[in-house]
């Protein structure tokens, strides 16, 4: 419940003897380990290794705090922890745990400063250090920007570790064999004659004596799991419809609602008239939410149903009713009072722009919504001063506080339990649903209040990515592309959302030019600014957050200038290319997609590289033109993640964000009318159709010395590919998403 438990004879601290405390920062407060949240309430015979391993005579319990919302980041926790531990993951029962800062997440720190992913200087990797201390001490727990792995690799493999070295300990005092002598396998501990105990049988002794500090990784050359293909533990469960999410949940005496809330954004409700509702079939009471109204009934069809029938009349919008005029904002921003921060500055760009051969490009990337599968959903119960909580959640602790605040108790009082998400893509950053939801279970004491978004609502009031603009001078010479100034404007994803998060951002938003500003190039005179434009429509994280239009609109500038100059898109990026792992992940894609190969009549490729949460990517698109329009014929895609964790889902992330990345490229965007989102469902924002979907060809690198994530990294390269590619085919350049607006697609 988040609460900072008393240090237990039997508990293995976080940090304990600096194996679980990532880099050292120079307070007492940082290097301090958090106490281990699994030592409450534990019975006779009952042990936990860590914050993660936990071993009683009927099984074992694995903590993976991170929450999985599609990506299967459950199972590679698991994986992790199984490694060390000599046991299968189907061995052990998975748990989210309760929310506690000891599962701080320190990776955070490498978006935290403003460095290159690649530059490891003391001074950068102070930064970092002094970055992840201050991230350790708030314990900020939190699954997002690709970090899960990152923050985990090491954490989990040690935890193990400590587990499976202690239960040794325990059988050689049982046995009297040394430790030396003992393997473990399957579970069990194996003595030299072949006798095997297994670990549930040892659990009252491994309580007895103190936790394993001398331990040691395993060789990458033993490893049974990591780098290994995997069965995903949410395979089968997924493949059969069997899954539990959020929204399948179903408790004792539980009523169902749903709610309406102005769709204008933040704006009031002025009155509402219910006699329309209140006698509907089911329907056992309208209450008011902030700036709504919701409906509770006896399932959630009908809590739907009356919501609707509600009449309301909503106040205006808090920001311009009409797209134009959010873009009309944006193109006024590229001034000096709005200059957020030049990010680089390499040579005399100025002077190098000086002459009149200046190329002069802009693009545009729309709003775009999140629109998971899933639509938000949460359950609340509140009875006698305690609050509880489920839903699929990034942000456990966070969620604690914001509930409370709602309910006015302590966060202690709030107990969440973390939930399956089916998709999130950013959308479950967000707080509304739940607080939406404490307000009607507030309506309701000690009854659990299951509510659900229509589709509708899920749209309307979803928190869509920013808009962004970017104007560029570029000069090229010889062949060569010698010199870029690219200024981006957009309003600051960090500020808005930490608005409602209740979190102070100060300084300049590194997500308006995140893809941009740290681009892998030489090029000799080359400048990124980014330009803060005031806040319009509130906006949120979406997947690969900044990198998603900032990628787009630095790499379709490249690709034009590298065009303008004659030069080959692939070459010239191999001259331009400042990082050996960078440099490998081109020089493999030319490998993989034969660049330069003639492709035949009709047909076009493109390419694009762009780094996000620390990963280079490169995507080559084929396409080709039919008498119905363009059809996506095939995608290669390199990344470098450093350590591939399960092959299998590593390519099933990278396929399923360069989908994510083309289908919202080529179909997607949010406007509004009026001050109301307009598209509010599928139809209106598709995403790519299974006949549409190219073969996608995958390969990961393990070149990088870091260890990344890829969930979001294969989503920013595949707009900018595809746009060049389009240039390839057509000789027509595509600056602004969602590209349906200029081409005809298959």
């Amino acid at each position: 419940m988040g609460r900072l438990k008393a240090i237990g004879r039997r508990s293995f601290l976080i940090g304990s003897a600096g194996v679980l405390g990532g880099v050292a920062f120079g307070t007492f407060m940082a290097v301090r380990p958090h106490d281990n949240p699994l030592t409450a309430d534990l019975a006779e015979g009952e042990v936990v290794f860590n914050a993660f391993v936990k071993l009683t005579a009927d099984g074992i319990t694995l903590i993976v705090p991170h929450a999985d919302i599609g990506q299967g980041v459950q199972s590679a926790q698991a994986a992790l922890i199984a490694e060390e531990f000599d046991i299968e993951v189907d061995q052990a029962t998975l748990s989210f745990g309760d929310p506690d800062p000891a599962y701080y997440n320190t990776a955070f720190a490498d978006e935290g400063v403003p460095f290159m992913s690649f530059d490891e200087s003391t001074v950068a990797e102070t930064m970092r250090g002094v970055a992840g201390g201050v991230i350790k001490m708030i314990g900020l727990q939190g699954t997002g920007g690709s970090t899960s792995m990152s923050d985990q690799y090491e954490k989990l493999r040690l935890a193990g570790a400590v587990a499976r070295e202690t239960i040794k300990a325990a059988a050689s005092l049982r046995t009297g064999v040394p430790v030396a002598d003992l393997r473990t396998a399957n579970a069990s501990v194996i003595l030299p004659n072949g006798e095997t105990i297994a670990y549930v049988d040892l659990a009252a002794e491994s309580s007895q004596i103190s936790p394993a500090t001398d331990i040691a990784l395993r060789d990458p050359s033993e490893w049974r799991h990591i780098g290994k293909p995997m069965m995903r533990t949410d395979t089968v469960a997924k493949a059969t419809g069997t899954q539990t999410f959020g929204i399948d949940l179903d408790l004792d005496g539980m009523v169902y609602a749903s709610v309406r809330t102005n769709p204008r954004k933040g704006g009031a409700m002025i009155s509402f008239d219910t006699k329309n509702a209140e006698n509907m079939r089911g329907v056992q009471a309208i209450v008011p939410v902030t700036n709504g109204i919701a409906a509770i009934a006896d399932n959630t069809w009908r809590a739907i149903q009356a919501v609707n029938e509600v009449v309301c009349e909503w106040g205006p919008a808090p920001y311009p009713a009409e797209t134009a005029a959010h873009w009309d904002e944006v193109a006024a921003s590229f001034v000096d009072d709005r200059l957020d921060q030049e990010w680089r500055a390499d040579g005399d760009v100025d002077a190098a722009l000086a002459g009149e051969n200046k190329i002069t490009i802009e693009n545009r990337a729309p709003y775009v919504a999140h629109q998971p599968l899933e639509p938000l959903n949460a359950i609340v119960r509140i009875s006698d001063g305690l609050v509880e909580v489920w839903t699929g959640h990034q942000l456990p602790r966070f969620l604690q506080q914001q509930v409370a605040a709602v309910v006015g108790v302590d966060a202690d009082s709030v107990q969440f339990y973390n939930q399956f998400s089916g998709g999130s893509f950013g959308h479950r950053l967000e707080f509304e649903y739940i607080k939406q939801a404490t307000q009607i279970a507030m309506a309701m004491p000690g009854t659990p209040v299951k509510m659900t978004y229509s589709r509708e609502e899920d749209f309307v009031q979803d928190y869509p990515r920013q808009l962004a603009m970017s104007r560029a001078q570029g000069i090229v010479e010889n062949g060569q592309v010698t010199a870029l100034s690219l200024d981006i404007a957009a309003p600051s994803v960090l500020a808005s959302g930490g608005q409602r998060a209740g979190i102070v951002t100060p300084g300049p938003d590194a997500q308006i030019v995140a893809g941009a500003w740290n681009m892998p190039y030489d090029i000799p005179s080359l400048r990124v600014r980014g330009y803060r434009v005031p806040e319009l429509a509130p906006i949120s994280s979406w997947r690969s957050v900044g990198a998603s239009h900032a990628g787009f609109l630095a790499e379709n500038t490249l690709d034009e200038l590298i065009r303008a100059a004659g030069a080959d898109p692939m070459e010239e990026r191999l001259r331009l290319v400042n990082h050996p792992v960078h440099r490998t992940v081109l020089e493999t894609l030319a490998e993989m997609s034969n660049w330069g190969g003639d492709l035949g009549p009709n047909r076009g490729r493109g390419l694009a590289l762009v780094e996000s949460f620390g990963v280079p990517t490169a995507e080559v698109i084929e396409i080709s033109m039919t008498d119905y329009g363009i059809k996506l014929d095939k995608v290669y895609v390199v990344a470098d993640v450093g350590q591939v964790i399960d092959p299998v889902n590593f390519e099933n992330q990278v396929q399923g964000g360069v989908v994510w990345g083309l289908g919202h490229a080529i179909n997607s965007e949010i406007t509004y009318s009026d001050g109301v989102a307009e598209q509010t469902n599928y139809h209106a924002a598709e995403g790519m159709r299974i006949f549409q979907t190219p073969e996608i060809v995958v390969r990961g690198l393990e070149n990088a010395t870091k260890i990344r994530g890829i969930g979001e990294p294969p989503v920013p390269p595949a707009a900018p590919a595809l746009a060049s590619a389009i240039f390839d085919l057509t000789g027509e350049r595509p600056r602004e998403m969602p590209f349906f607006k200029s081409f005809d697609f298959v």
